[in-house]
């Protein structure tokens, strides 16, 4: 079983400027729910025990949100609400799940899954991106049901217009194992249209293998001078490790943008 799930939550969030200039993204609420608390939610419902937060420094709040106890003690004890009982108990069960590490400097999805290598025990391990919200059905759920039968990676993918591809990771498909799931041969970060292997893209959820760290050691920075967790698989890859791109049953929604953000509060009210 996945029992390990990683989550980068140090990112600058600037595509969501101004509201992100005070406020960490993944606390901003979406119909009325702190964002980060949905990929937590499909985490736990997976199945996974433990989830790592990887923040900076200059989002702190991340983890006061989780270590409020005194301020729900003090309101609890005032005013006896059973909505804020529901709240705070619902934090706690959170809390409980989770560690803090580290990323001050930006330097990709890479180089933030790399901070987190120490707390890694099991051989493979979930990463989920926060941005990326994938409602209905649960992903990391499926995607573990997949790794089970197969015992290799998987990815979320899924069908994108081709001249967005390269807004994304993009992949070629080797082999197609049946309707949702297909082995690939290899993914290229953020392609031009032309140097793109296929319109086929990368969501935000990954099952990787813990040998994925030594070769994000070996990266140096690519597009956008960061360390991309793509290369690292593209590099494992190479070395012959399996990969299946699994087409989720699940809505996408895209909340690291301020029309994405907008529209995500608006499909999620409608269910």
């Amino acid at each position: 079983m996945i029992k390990q799930a990683i989550i980068p939550l140090a990112g600058l969030g600037t595509r969501l400027l101004p509201l992100t200039s005070i406020f960490a993204k993944e606390l901003l609420p979406i119909n009325g729910k702190p964002g980060i608390e949905y990929i937590l939610d499909e985490c736990i419902n997976a199945g996974v025990k433990e989830i790592i937060f990887i923040i900076s420094s200059k989002k702190m709040m991340i983890k006061k949100y989780f270590y409020s106890d005194q301020f729900y003690k003090n309101i609890i004890k005032k005013k006896k609400d059973k909505r804020i009982v529901g709240e705070y108990k619902k934090i706690l069960k959170y809390k409980n799940k989770i560690k803090f590490v580290y990323q001050n400097i930006p330097k990709g999805t890479g180089d933030a899954v790399l901070k987190a290598q120490k707390f890694i025990k099991n051989k493979y391990f979930l990463m989920l991106l926060p941005d990326d919200l994938i409602i209905k059905k649960n992903c990391s759920k499926a995607m573990i049901n997949i790794y089970q039968k197969h015992k290799v990676s998987v990815m979320a993918s899924m069908t994108v217009k081709k001249n967005t591809v390269s807004r994304w990771g993009i992949y070629k498909i080797k082999k197609k194992i049946n309707r949702r799931n297909f082995l690939i041969d290899g993914v290229v970060e953020k392609p031009s249209i032309k140097k793109a292997p296929s319109n086929k893209a990368v969501i935000g959820r990954y099952i990787l293998p813990r040998k994925i760290f030594k070769k994000i050691k070996s990266l140096k920075p690519s597009k956008g001078n960061e360390i991309h967790i793509t290369d690292a698989i593209q590099q494992l890859i190479n070395d012959n490790e399996k990969f299946i791109a699994h087409n989720f049953e699940g809505k996408y929604l895209d909340c690291g943008t301020m029309n994405g953000y907008i529209n995500s509060s608006k499909e999620i009210g409608k269910l």
